[in-house]
């Protein structure tokens, strides 16, 4: 299981690859990838999860597009810098990948993105360059709830399936 350590900046890795395209990408660049990182730190032997909000106050993981990253793990821990001020070591590839519904452009219409998650140990944090996003550590518990808010069942599950499997990594290396 490799890890890569970010630099200072929160903009640089070490080396790595992982090539699997997302089956659902943006209707402008349909082989676009989305990730994610999935934020922990242990407290008293329990994993915590920094979780960050989006503009209509719901809460997520920090996640984003491969937009010119050197990797995949580069974008995630870019996301983590910008969405949540993380400073970690991230796991080279992801350890789950998940379904999420993405708001369409017109009201009305909705898409469902393939997200690939990395686990990613805080270290430090700084302020988020992204200010609105306001990150928050939670108990494994209280950020499925705060996850599962304003989702379908179908999709709450699918973020239910990724505290769930980090939590298993996290505890059980």
């Amino acid at each position: 299981m490799g890890v890569l350590s970010q630099f200072v900046s929160g903009r640089r890795l070490g080396s790595s690859s992982y090539t699997q395209p997302s089956p659902f990408g943006s209707p402008s660049n349909p082989e676009r990838t989305h990730v994610a990182a999935v934020c922990y730190r242990l407290q008293n032997g329990e994993p915590e999860f920094l979780l960050v909000r989006t503009k209509n106050g719901h809460w997520t993981f920090p996640k984003g597009g491969v937009d010119g990253d050197a990797s995949h793990a580069h974008a995630a821990a870019r996301e983590a810098y910008e969405e949540a001020g993380v400073r970690g070591s991230i796991e080279r590839t992801p350890f789950i990948s998940y379904k999420h519904c993405k708001p369409g452009r017109m009201s009305s219409r909705k898409r469902v993105i393939w997200v690939h998650a990395h686990l990613c140990e805080v270290r430090h944090l700084v302020p988020p360059a992204e200010d609105y996003r306001n990150p928050q550590w939670f108990n494994a518990e209280k950020a499925k709830r705060r996850l599962q808010k304003f989702r379908t069942s179908e999709f709450a599950a699918e973020v239910v399936s990724v505290i769930d499997r980090a939590t298993e990594r996290i505890l059980y290396r």
